[in-house]
C-alpha cells in the first residue's frame, strides 16, 4: 500500500460498481469511504466478505487492514471529501428511467460539497442526467456554483463480471466533464485508477456512449437469437453458422445465441436510449425495441423447445423433473440479476415441473423458492427427465453432465454428446 494518501475519496454505492471502484483507489493510495444505505451490506464488508465477483475477500480485508478504507451507512462519514463517485442503481420504472437514488445521493453529498471538490456520475443513465438532474441537486443544497466553485464530471462504468482479461484497472475508462477544468480533475482522478482514459467533448457525449456499448451487444444478440429460431426451423444447425462466419477476418464479430439476456445492463440500458428518443424526438428507436421483443422472447423459446423435447418422450413438463444446469446471467459468475435462466426457471414452474439446479456460484437468496438446489452428482443427472443448460460455468463438470444426461437440451452448446439437443 503507498505510504502518502492521494485524497479522501467518497463512493456512494457499494455494489458491482461502486465497490470495484473503492477498492482500486484504496490500492493506489485514496482513502476511501464506502457509503452504502444497506445495512446487510455494509456490516457484510466489515467483515471482510464480499458479494461481487471481481472483489475478493482477500482483496477487502487488505483494504481494511490499511486504514484506508471504510464501509458505512452514517452520512456523516460523507464529510471531507475529495472526490465523490455515485454508483447507486438506476432501474426502469414503467419503461422509463428512475434516476431517484441519483437524486438522493446527489442531496446527501450536497451537504458536504467544498470549494474545489470534484463529483462524478458513474451509473448508467440517459444523455442529461448530469447537467439537468445532478448538478441542480448539487447546487441547491451547497450554494456553490458548478464549473466555478466545483468540478462534476461523468465517466460511465464498464464492469464486465468475472471477466479475468478486462478489469477495472485495464479496461479504458471514458471521462467527461462540465467545462475544460472540471474534465481535466476527472481525467486526473481516473488515470490513477486505470491505464487509460478516453476524454470526450462533454457529459452527454460520455452518457449517451455508455447506452451505444450496450445496444450495440443487445442488437447483434437479437440479431442471431432470432436468426436461431429460424434455423432450428430449417434444420441446420445455428452453431456451425456462426463458426464459418467467424472464420472472416474483416467486417463480422462473434455473437453467440442464448436463452435471452440478463444481468444491470443489457434488460435495462437500451431502453434507456429508446425513451430517450421517444421523448426528446417522438420517435421509435426501431432497433432497441426489435432486440427487446426477440430477446424477451428468449426464456419462452426455451420452455417450448423443453416441451418439445419431452414430449419426444412421451412426457409433458407437468410432473416432469427438470434440471437447470446454471441460474446466473452468464458463465463464471454469481450474478443472477435479471438472469434468463431464471425466467426460465419460472415459466416451466408455471407449467407444473419439479425444478431442481446447479449452480455453485449463485446465492441462495437469489434462487427462487420453487427450485431446490442440488449438487453436479450422478444420481441427481441419472433422475432427470430433462437437463437444460442454461449458463456454462467452468467449474461444472461437463463430462459427466453429458455422460449421465439421458436428455439434454443445450442454450450454451457446451456440450457435444450425442444426446444433447442445442438450441
Amino acid at each position: 500500500m503507498p505510504d502518502e494518501s492521494l485524497g479522501r475519496l467518497v463512493v456512494v454505492g457499494q455494489g458491482y460498481v461502486g465497490l470495484p471502484v473503492a477498492i482500486r483507489a484504496v490500492e493506489v493510495g485514496f482513502e476511501v469511504v464506502g457509503f452504502d444505505l444497506d445495512k446487510d451490506r455494509v456490516e457484510l464488508l466489515g467483515r471482510a466478505s464480499t458479494f461481487v465477483d471481481d472483489v475478493s475477500d482477500a482483496q477487502i480485508a487488505l483494504a481494511l487492514s490499511s486504514g484506508r478504507y471504510v464501509a458505512t451507512c452514517d452520512q456523516k462519514e460523507l464529510a471531507g471529501f475529495d472526490v465523490a463517485v455515485i454508483c447507486v442503481p438506476t432501474p426502469l420504472r414503467d419503461g422509463a428511467p428512475d434516476v431517484g437514488c441519483i437524486e438522493e445521493a446527489g442531496r446527501m453529498i450536497s451537504g458536504h460539497l467544498a470549494a474545489g471538490c470534484c463529483v462524478v456520475l458513474e451509473s448508467t443513465t440517459y444523455p442529461g442526467t448530469t447537467e439537468d438532474v445532478l448538478i441542480p441537486i448539487l447546487e441547491a443544497g451547497s450554494g456553490l456554483r458548478a464549473g466555478r466553485d466545483f468540478h462534476v464530471g461523468y465517466s460511465p462504468e464498464r464492469i464486465d463480471p468475472s471477466n479475468r482479461t478486462w478489469r477495472f484497472h485495464n479496461t479504458p475508462k471514458i471521462v467527461s466533464g462540465v467545462d475544460d477544468e472540471s474534465l481535466r480533475v476527472v481525467r486526473e482522478f481516473y488515470d490513477s485508477l486505470v491505464s487509460r482514459t478516453f476524454a470526450v467533448p462533454g457529459t452527454r457525449e460520455a452518457e449517451l456512449a455508455k447506452l451505444l456499448e450496450n445496444t450495440f451487444r443487445h442488437v447483434n444478440i437479437a440479431l442471431i437469437n432470432e436468426l436461431a429460431l429460424y434455423t432450428h426451423g430449417l434444420g441446420v444447425d445455428v452453431w456451425s453458422v456462426i463458426d464459418a462466419a467467424a472464420t472472416k477476418p474483416f467486417g463480422f464479430m462473434r455473437f453467440e445465441p442464448g436463452p435471452g439476456v440478463g444481468g444491470h445492463c443489457l434488460p435495462i440500458d437500451p431502453s434507456y436510449l429508446s425513451w430517450q428518443v421517444k421523448r426528446s424526438l417522438g420517435q421509435a428507436f426501431r432497433f432497441v425495441d426489435l432486440a427487446n421483443a426477440v430477446n424477451d422472447h428468449m426464456p419462452e423459446h426455451v420452455v417450448a423447445r423443453a416441451a418439445k423435447c419431452l414430449n419426444a418422450r412421451r412426457k409433458a413438463v407437468n410432473g416432469s423433473r427438470i434440471l437447470l444446469v446454471g441460474l446466473a446471467y452468464k458463465s463464471n459468475s454469481g450474478d443472477a440479476r435479471n438472469s434468463p435462466a431464471v425466467a426460465v426457471a419460472r415459466l416451466l414452474d408455471k407449467l407444473g415441473a419439479r425444478l431442481y439446479a446447479i449452480d455453485p456460484l449463485v446465492d441462495s437468496t437469489a434462487v427462487p423458492t420453487y427450485v431446490e438446489m442440488v449438487g453436479c452428482e450422478r444420481e441427481q443427472l441419472d433422475g432427470a427427465d430433462l437437463v437444460i443448460v442454461l449458463t456454462d460455468h467452468d467449474v461444472i463438470n461437463w463430462d459427466l453432465v453429458a455422460q449421465r444426461s439421458d436428455c439434454v437440451l443445450d442454450t450454451r452448446n457446451r456440450l457435444r454428446s450425442g444426446n444433447a439437443e442445442r438450441l
